[in-house]
């Protein structure tokens, strides 16, 4: 717990690398283009509960993987940002189902350390290429799901994008105030 803690507010955090592919404006509404290298990460999901509900337990899983609860009691640092991938409905409302994860740091992405936790899984995660779109302040369900609803009618008909999920990512502790950054990713589609 003390690691958990000691990472989280005294570690440097190490934000995952990225490209910008292109900067766009439309409707009035700024997006990335972003290229993501493959790397390993650490993951745990749910199901059955609402994001709200799950995200907070999820995240301190994986926070106290990172601070030291794994085989070797290695402390490895803080990553951002903290990558849920949801699945949303064809309403637009999000399912009980998510997945939270945090790219393990770069100094343990050959041989991470073996999680205490069962339910953490590490995976070898492909390259990817995202739309992104940031926002500020603290962000749920409703805030994700506003803004994704948002990059939706930027994008239109014509970007090629997954729609059978996307990725609601922080990159602040939660004690923050202000000053936060917040994004919503879809997962472009490769031809």
């Amino acid at each position: 717990m003390f690691g958990m803690i000691k990472n989280t507010i005294f570690g440097n955090t190490e934000e995952t690398e990225y490209k910008i592919l292109s900067n766009e404006t439309k409707d009035g509404v700024n997006y990335e283009v972003r290229r993501y290298d493959g790397a390993k990460y650490a993951s745990v999901s749910s199901e059955g509960r609402t994001f709200d509900q799950v995200t907070g337990d999820l995240v301190r899983k994986l926070l106290m993987y990172i601070g030291g609860s794994n085989e070797q009691g290695e402390a490895m640092g803080v990553t951002s940002p903290v990558i849920i991938t949801v699945y949303p409905r064809d309403d637009g409302v999000m399912s009980r189902r998510l997945v939270v994860s945090l790219r393990i740091p770069n100094n343990y992405q050959v041989c991470p350390p073996v999680p205490n936790d069962c339910a953490i899984k590490i995976e070898d995660r492909p390259g990817m290429t995202v739309y992104t779109l940031q926002f500020g302040g603290f962000a749920g369900e409703t805030e994700f799901r506003a803004e994704a609803s948002r990059l939706t009618k930027t994008l239109g008909d014509t970007a090629p994008y997954q729609h059978k999920q996307y990725f609601c990512c922080t990159y602040d502790p939660p004690m923050k105030p202000y000053g936060r950054r917040n994004e919503v990713w879809f997962l472009q589609e490769e031809p």
